[in-house]
């Protein structure tokens, strides 16, 4: 079965990753979750690029339409915006997303939770 997964890498202001990592883990992946998106990871860069701590979110998707629609409600969302939002979007510098198509065994290859 094909899945849509995104990448989406997050460059992080100085000295901000260990606390952005926590806040993804405990706050922002069971909001996601909740909202019924599928996370298939998250966490730290095991390199960091010109000084900056970096980390990264993968997530899957039945199809474009579910990852348009399922984003445009969560980050929407008072959960969004009145949660984890500004803990989050504080930390970070840029970042980056590709999105496509995969199969559910890559999907549960980086599954690691």
């Amino acid at each position: 079965m094909a899945v849509i997964l995104e990448i989406r890498t997050y460059r992080l202001k100085p000295g901000t990753g260990d606390e952005f990592v926590r806040v993804m883990r405990e706050e922002s992946v069971p909001l996601l979750e909740k909202a019924g998106i599928r996370v298939v990871d998250c966490g730290a860069s095991l390199v960091a690029e010109g000084g900056h701590e970096e980390a990264y979110l993968i997530r899957a998707f039945a199809s474009l339409e579910e990852h348009r629609i399922q984003e445009e409600t969560f980050y929407g969302s008072d959960a969004w915006r009145h949660g984890p939002r500004e803990a989050i979007v504080s930390r970070i510098d840029g970042s980056h997303s590709i999105v496509l198509d995969a199969s559910e065994e890559i999907v549960r290859a980086f599954r690691r939770r």
